[in-house]
């Protein structure tokens, strides 16, 4: 509304010399260029319910990346690659968007769906999630879809009770199998951790004998950057798995 007022503000102008007036004008519509995109920037943050609809404990934002298979990953590239697709605040906002991605069973090649809290980027060097950790669990082609969908969704309606402890969740589309993830901020935190994972199966229907694995994001940045250190200006890539969790592990 602010925008509207100052643009009729200035085009009210009609006692000042010609000259002055375009003069004014011009400054005028330079600082209201400046203005808007300031306010744009704010605008796209700010994610809020609609009318009438069902808000979300948290807003979360929607990723999308893929990679190709045996590339090195670079911050550069990851960066490319990782490509927002939208943030949301309400039941309603998540199935606009949902109902339009395609599901992970339909994805080729090395493709990633990340779905973080707004604020938190899917990469290990986030403050968010530095500190913490993974669980996984590998899947068999053709379950990938429904554990993603039963995921989120347990997610969204915090199911999972540890407060603000998760950071989010990703599935990454492999060539001969499938990978369901859910971060949490504290892996030193047990309890949480022990939390976390007794959700997942419940959530998830895992049989009794699923193999699932808790890594921290600090041993998987060792076990395939060995000399790799965490800091300010590090950069690790989103949904990398550690080559020794390959084989017969899967879900069903």
């Amino acid at each position: 509304m602010n925008n509207k007022f100052d643009a009729l503000k200035d085009d009210d102008s009609g006692d000042h010399d010609q000259n002055e007036e375009n003069s004014t004008q011009k400054d005028g519509e330079k600082e209201k260029t400046e203005r808007d995109k300031n306010q744009g920037s704010s605008k796209r943050k700010a994610v809020v319910p609609g009318p009438a609809e069902h808000p979300l404990q948290y807003n979360y934002t929607f990723w999308y990346s893929r990679r190709t298979p045996g590339r090195p990953t670079s911050s550069q590239s990851y960066e490319q690659n990782i490509k927002q697709i939208g943030t949301f605040a309400s039941v309603e906002q998540f199935w606009r968007f949902y109902s339009h991605m395609v599901r992970p069973g339909d994805l080729t090649g090395h493709s990633d769906f990340h779905l973080f809290k707004e604020g938190i980027k899917p990469m290990w060097e986030d403050d968010a999630n530095k500190n913490g950790g993974k669980w996984i669990i590998r899947l068999r082609k053709g379950l990938a879809s429904r554990c993603w969908e039963n995921l989120i969704l347990a997610m969204l309606g915090e199911q999972f009770m540890v407060g603000e402890e998760i950071c989010g969740a990703v599935v990454s589309v492999r060539f001969q199998e499938d990978i369901i993830s859910i971060w949490n901020k504290t892996a030193s935190d047990q309890a949480t951790t022990a939390r976390i994972r007794d959700t997942l199966r419940r959530v998830l229907n895992l049989p009794p004998n699923t193999i699932m694995e808790y890594k921290t994001h600090t041993d998987s940045i060792k076990q395939i950057f060995p000399f790799f250190v965490l800091g300010e200006n590090s950069f690790c890539p989103p949904a990398r798995h550690s080559p020794s969790w390959r084989g017969p592990h899967h879900f069903f």
